[in-house]
């Protein structure tokens, strides 16, 4: 069965950056869609960014310019980048996979069927 790990959250304040990895097990990362997904206390889980094994992207539009998504075939990884950091980008942060549908990386949550546990990103104003 596919395994996903998520590992590089922290706390940091407003400005910083911090580097998100999400180890792929039994099965290659480019297999299908990878995405990265945070909820926040009281919100809906939010889509952060996706990416298909052509690396073709999404990206929220409250992350555009400060976050990237990037696939590492080698040590089938998939990491994100994450810049300029603001406090309204804390929340539990999920890496997922799934989600190709007729070729396209859906954006819903429901569209992708395995998960990994999260990590917490922390930042403070």
């Amino acid at each position: 069965q596919v395994q996903l790990q998520e590992s590089g959250g922290g706390s940091v304040q407003a400005g910083g950056s911090l580097r998100l990895s999400c180890t792929v097990s039994r099965h290659s990362v480019g297999t299908y869609c990878m995405a990265w997904f945070r909820e926040a206390p009281g919100k809906e889980i939010e889509t952060v960014a996706t990416i298909s094994s052509d690396s073709t992207t999404f990206y929220a539009e409250s992350v555009k310019g400060r976050f990237t998504i990037s696939l590492d075939n080698a040590k089938n990884t998939v990491t994100l980048q994450m810049d300029s950091l603001r406090p309204e980008d804390t929340g539990l942060y999920y890496c997922a996979t799934g989600g190709l549908y007729n070729g396209v990386c859906r954006l819903r949550s429901s569209k992708y069927r395995v998960w990994g546990r999260g990590t917490q990103v922390t930042v403070s104003s």
